[in-house]
């Protein structure tokens, strides 16, 4: 590791010919994923991260590079080619600060647990998966690890190290009949390490994915038409994340590339919508004490009754839109410069209950599982896949159906949600922006969409 000297030397080297900015992001991350195929271990895939991604601005100008070497030579060989790419005099270099102490609440390190201990829980979840019924042709369970350290420092002064541990259970069943094949899967994870598992019950999940899986092979499928939808509560807020979350990042703010571009202040959703990003949720996927750009994570309200109050905003964007940073710079790894992205993104629980909203529906849909889709961020466009559905008939679940798409306007969907109930969850997914694929949570209680065009190719439920 260098030294601060050295290290001041090298931003000094980076702000020495017109640059105003210059960070360093140093990583060292260690992943491992162990998989299970219908009782059997498949795989287990251990790599290693490791290197330094060098960022240089002149005013909203940028350069980005990166080396796994981190030695001050290498380092010093990359800034000195960067920063060719500016002109002017030289910046100021603050004294680096000392590092905020992060206290670790991690019970299990994920690398100090055997992997026989791994192996053998998601073994008996796979069977247990698998004798759920004759019908369940693969069983897989998979445990993804990641401890990642990292350490930024820039010509401001800021100097912030911090250790980010996440795990997280994949369970996947695949069931056929009559030439008729259906899966279903479950994915949670949490800032923890194999205390994971004294959170959530590996077994169970296992058994409601399997039992989920042979459902939908009696489903119905789905004619396409306008209709209610109620959508459940944790992964059903992925179309909130991927339709509206997107869209508020500063990335497409900045650019004029989003529909909420220019409307801080206006309404832009229902009085009952209320939504947060929070970077420092206590355990959950998407957290981190401080963002990759090395500033504290913080809860920021986006929308508050309908009315938009913030973007998540980054260093160089905040420079772009004059505008104060959210915490909200991410990135995959040293490979990437970091841009405005979401940690744990929800709309807040109203009054209902979802007992409530579904009785109070005469027709509709129940979206009690969300799959994946497809968002257009600059117009938040979107189309989702229904991975577990009801019909609801007379405020009554009825019949399963299957192959249902929601498709829509994230700026039309806010302002038609007229139900939400009190039971906020999150779910958790890897996000793909310009950035890399980072850990993030969704989240929401469960709502109801007045009107929303539902796609399918069956007859009518």
């Amino acid at each position: 590791m260098l030294s601060k000297k050295e290290l001041a030397s090298l931003l000094e080297l980076g702000v020495a010919t017109g640059a105003d900015f210059a960070e360093l992001f140093f990583e060292d991350t260690k992943s491992s994923v162990t998989r299970v195929v219908t009782g059997e271990v498949a795989s287990i895939d251990v790599s290693n991260t490791y290197g330094v991604g060098v960022r240089l601005i002149q005013g909203v100008d940028v350069v980005y590079g990166y080396s796994n070497d981190t030695s001050y030579p290498a380092i010093e060989t990359l800034l000195t080619s960067l920063r060719a790419s500016f002109t002017g005099p030289s910046g100021r270099v603050a004294p680096l600060n000392e590092a905020t102490a992060v206290t670790s609440s991690i019970k299990r390190p994920p690398f100090d647990v055997p992997s026989s201990e791994k192996t053998a829980l998601l073994v008996t979840a796979s069977n247990t998966m698998k004798a759920v019924d004759e019908r369940i042709v693969q069983a897989i369970t998979q445990l993804l690890e990641t401890e990642q350290r990292i350490l930024v420092v820039n010509n401001e002064g800021v100097y912030q190290d911090d250790v980010r541990t996440y795990s997280r259970y994949v369970a996947m069943a695949v069931a056929q009949e009559n030439g008729v094949m259906q899966q279903a899967y479950e994915g949670p994870g949490r800032f923890k390490g194999f205390e994971l598992f004294e959170e959530i019950d590996a077994v169970a999940i296992a058994e409601e994915v399997a039992a989920s899986a042979i459902d939908l092979l009696s489903a119905q499928d789905m004619e396409s038409q306008v209709m209610p939808v109620v959508l459940h509560n944790g992964f059903g807020g992925v179309i909130f994340h991927e339709a509206c979350g997107h869209p508020l990042e500063a990335t497409s703010v900045a650019k004029g590339l989003s529909p909420f571009t220019g409307k801080i202040g206006q309404k832009i959703g229902s009085d009952l919508v209320t939504a947060y990003d929070d970077g420092d949720v206590e355990g959950a996927w998407g957290r981190l004490s401080f963002d990759d750009e090395g500033k504290p994570t913080q809860k920021n309200l986006l929308i508050e009754n309908g009315v938009l109050k913030s973007y998540l905003i980054d260093y160089r964007n905040a420079r772009k839109m004059n505008m104060e940073p959210t915490g909200s710079g991410r990135r995959q790894s040293y490979k990437f410069a970091p841009t405005s992205r979401m940690n744990s993104t929800y709309i807040a629980p109203g009054n209902d209950t979802v007992e409530a909203i579904i009785a109070d529906t005469k027709y509709g849909l129940f979206a009690k599982k969300m799959g994946g889709g497809t968002v257009n961020p600059s117009t938040g466009e979107f189309n989702f896949a229904v991975q577990e559905g009801y019909m609801i008939e007379n405020g009554v679940l009825t019949k399963p159906v299957r192959g249902a798409m929601l498709i829509g306007q994230g700026k039309d969907v806010l302002f038609k949600i007229d139900k939400v109930a009190n039971n906020l969850e999150f779910g958790q997914g890897m996000c793909g922006s310009i950035s890399g694929s980072i850990p993030v949570d969704v989240g929401q209680p469960t709502i109801r969409v007045s009107s929303m065009t539902v796609g399918g190719s069956g007859g009518k439920q």
